[in-house]
C-alpha cells in the first residue's frame, strides 16, 4: 500500500521558518525520523521510505503554495496513489497554534494552497492535517502574519508540536483517518 503526504509551502530561504511553511517542516521531522533525504525532482523535493510494511512517498512542492494543487496531482497520476490515500499538510489561521485537526473532506477556508488542490484533484474530499498557526494579527495584516516568522512564545513549543503532527501522519497511515480524527481532534 502507497501514500504521498504533501506538506504545503513555499520554496526560497524567505520562507524558511515562516508560518505558512509549517507543512514543509512537519514533513521533513517524518523524513528525517525514517533517514530520508529529499532530493529536488518534477514540481517537487520528493523522498519515499517503507514504514510497517507501506511504501511512503513525501513531497514539498516547488511550485509555490497558490500551485501546489500541480504537483500534487502530477505525483498521485506519477506514483498511481489514490485521493483517499493523499494526506495533504498545512498551516491554519482559524485553529490556535499549535492544536491539530484531521479532516477527511472541507472547504479551502480561504487557504490559497488548498484552493489549488482542490482545483486540480476536482475533489474537496482528501485526508489533510491542519496545523493551528492562531490569528493573533491586526487587521490587514494577515498576509505579513502567515508570511512572518514565529514568535518567540511559540518557537519554545514548536519542535514539538511538529513531532505531535509527524505522530499524526503515522496514525493516520497506521490505524486510519477515523481513530486518528477521534485522538487528535480532540487534544488541546
Amino acid at each position: 500500500m502507497k501514500y504521498l503526504i504533501a506538506g504545503l509551502g513555499n520554496i526560497g530561504d524567505e520562507y524558511t521558518n515562516t508560518r505558512h511553511n509549517i507543512g514543509f517542516k512537519i514533513v521533513e521531522a517524518l523524513a528525517e525520523e525514517a533517514s530520508a533525504s529529499f532530493v529536488l525532482e518534477r514540481l517537487a523535493f520528493y523522498t519515499s521510505y517503507k514504514w510497517k510494511g507501506k511504501a511512503i512517498h513525501i513531497i514539498k512542492p516547488t511550485t509555490y503554495m497558490n500551485e501546489s494543487g500541480k504537483a500534487i496531482r502530477y505525483w498521485m497520476n506519477e506514483l498511481q496513489i489514490p485521493v483517499e490515500r493523499l494526506i495533504v499538510v498545512l498551516d491554519d489561521l482559524a485553529i490556535p497554534f499549535g492544536q491539530i485537526r484531521l479532516r477527511n473532506k472541507g472547504s479551502d477556508g480561504g487557504h490559497n494552497g488548498l484552493t489549488s488542490v482542490q482545483h486540480n484533484l476536482n475533489s474537496t474530499v482528501y485526508p489533510r492535517v491542519r496545523f493551528g498557526i492562531g490569528s493573533e494579527f491586526k487587521k490587514g495584516s494577515q498576509v505579513n502574519y502567515v508570511l512572518g516568522d514565529w514568535t518567540d512564545g511559540e518557537n519554545k513549543y514548536l519542535s514539538e508540536k511538529i513531532k505531535d503532527s509527524a505522530e499524526a501522519i503515522k496514525s493516520i497511515i497506521g490505524i486510519g483517518l477515523e481513530r486518528s480524527m477521534n485522538i487528535y481532534n480532540t487534544q488541546k
